[in-house]
């Protein structure tokens, strides 16, 4: 696959513009180093595939890591973006628009079965971590100084500004910028004793996210949720959902705490989502469930500068109307289930986890990073999350057929990435 120089990248080799190894080298003296090097340069992108600059198409199974929904360019999108840029493009929060106050309305209407509870209100941020730092701010404003305590499990990511950090518990990602905001405690994941032991009168909230995508893809066991729920109900803590990557239909329900298993009908106190929200337009979102959380802040007391604007809301409006009406939820679950099935027969893979297309294989040793790079190679998109486990969350226009090529192309890579593991040691 990755041998075919198509589309864009062939028309700019001919017209001699630079390629991945120039443009690499102009990323270098320009971008800051916060990523590494990038794996590719980019250029297009059709559907599930993308193109590079030297004109190698790759399937893109990793989606901007669950945000590409609907694949890339996809004519919906392009409409809505092109119709609102073409017609109001931003304008302050002096002002509000159509499209966001209609895009509040319909978030509520979809993150709880059934509609939200009335007195419900959603904040509109710019990404997952701003959702989270507003969540974390009505934390803060419901609990005061007598709940100083906020609860957060091993393993969670909830993003990498100072208090979404906070929140956050992979030490590499947090020591660096110690002392971070106070007051968060991780316990074991999926622990219901843990759990019941940290609760008390002087928590505040307590950060959940139904599966967690960058510990590799783990749903908290079946029970779990539902306690959670009654023992922030009993002490009078708020139960915050960050549903970034689990959310808008990527688990085949519009929410993974949706789901029988994990959720059991819980309804939290507020929900956080963003990346395929928007389709690739950067948008976020902070549903407060009940008049309760949805009133903790006033004027003034949050805000943001492009959060709400017409343009994302244009955009994830869009992105909602094409799920419902091509039914992806349900393509989501059925093609996510077909796809587990068919990676746990792969020899070498171990174990595979996750739900609708929101998926984890985990590999016989620690070689995901060769066995990504070598997929990279043959033309596939897909991340070494941990050592030993290899993510997926492809757009959810992905079809079966395009699956199966990956999963034909997985056992070669497999062997290469042992090899090359072999070689390293």
């Amino acid at each position: 696959m990755s041998g075919n120089v198509t589309g864009d990248g062939a028309r700019m080799a001919a017209r001699g513009a630079a390629g991945n190894a120039a443009w690499t080298e102009r990323y270098r003296g320009a971008v800051m180093n916060t990523f590494g090097d990038p794996q590719r340069v980019l250029v297009r992108g059709e559907g599930p595939y993308v193109w590079d600059a030297d004109g190698r198409r790759y399937l893109d199974l990793l989606g901007g890591i669950a945000v590409n929904a609907l694949g890339h360019a996809h004519p919906a999108l392009v409409a809505a973006v092109a119709d609102q840029v073409a017609t109001l493009g931003h304008v302050s929060n002096f002002f509000t628009t159509p499209a966001q106050v209609t895009l509040a309305e319909k978030l509520l209407e979809i993150v709880s079965p059934g509609g939200a509870p009335a007195g419900s209100r959603v904040f509109l941020a710019n990404s997952g971590t701003e959702a989270n730092e507003g969540a974390l701010k009505l934390a803060r404003r419901h609990g005061g100084p007598a709940r100083p305590r906020v609860l957060a499990l091993e393993g969670a990511f909830h993003g990498r500004t100072m208090g979404a950090l906070a929140l956050t518990h992979k030490a590499a990602y947090r020591e660096p910028f110690e002392p971070l905001p106070g007051g968060v405690e991780f316990l074991p994941f999926g622990d219901v004793a843990a759990l019941e032991a940290a609760m008390g009168d002087d928590v505040a909230a307590v950060f959940l996210e139904p599966i967690q995508g960058e510990a590799g893809v783990r749903a908290l066991p079946e029970g779990y949720l539902a306690r959670a729920r009654a023992l922030t109900t009993a002490h009078g803590a708020l139960l915050i959902l960050d549903e970034v990557q689990s959310g808008m239909g990527r688990t085949g329900t519009w929410m993974a705490h949706h789901l029988g298993h994990i959720g059991g009908g819980v309804v939290p106190d507020v929900v956080t989502l963003a990346k395929g929200l928007g389709g690739g337009v950067p948008i976020g979102a902070v549903v407060a469930l009940g008049t309760d959380a949805a009133t903790l802040l006033g004027p003034g007391q949050h805000g943001t500068t492009f959060g709400g604007n017409p343009l994302a809301s244009a955009a994830a409006l869009a992105v909602i109307d094409v799920i419902e009406r091509e039914d992806l939820r349900a393509h989501a679950a059925d093609l996510g289930a077909d796809l587990r099935a068919r990676l746990s027969a792969v020899d070498g893979v171990t174990a595979v986890r996750g739900e609708g297309l929101l998926i984890a294989a985990q590999l016989a040793g620690p070689v995901a990073k060769e066995a990504a790079a070598a997929l990279l190679a043959a033309g596939f998109i897909v991340n070494p999350v941990r050592e030993d486990t290899l993510r997926l969350a492809p757009p959810l226009i992905l079809t079966a057929e395009q699956a199966g090529t990956f999963v034909a192309a997985l056992p070669a890579a497999l062997a290469s990435a042992a090899t090359a593991a072999r070689d390293r040691s």
